[in-house]
């Protein structure tokens, strides 16, 4: 019987790990960075609004918008490389961190990902 147990526990804990080490399915390829921080995302509690992330395309730049959790936190702007840019949005006052670049053209949005957790 404890033999049994075991077995049964070591199949269900197997089928966690191999569950958690499978590619997020994305609508658009982006880099691999970005994919560890959506990953890390569904490890947390589900955030209030949901969380999503964005491609942002201006000019021949490639960003990715990310929405944190709940209010007065800032939304980061990341580069290609997972570098912060800025906040465009978000924080005490809800109008970002005051670093983003000054986008003259206009800015091409896509949903990446977005938790639809309950």
């Amino acid at each position: 019987m404890k033999n049994s147990i075991k077995i049964v526990a070591g199949l269900f804990l197997s089928s966690l790990a191999i569950m958690s080490c499978t590619d997020l399915e994305l609508e658009k390829d982006v880099p691999n960075c970005i994919k560890q921080k959506i990953k890390k995302i569904q490890k947390e509690d589900v955030h209030n609004p949901p969380a999503s992330v964005w491609e942002w395309k201006v000019e021949s730049h490639t960003y990715y918008y990310i929405t944190s959790n709940c209010c007065d936190q800032y939304n980061y702007l990341f580069d290609e490389n997972c570098n912060v840019i800025c906040a465009p949005d978000g924080g005490f006052s809800g109008t970002g961190d005051g670093n983003c670049p000054d986008f003259t053209a206009e800015i091409e949005k896509t949903l990446i990902w977005e938790d639809n957790r309950k």
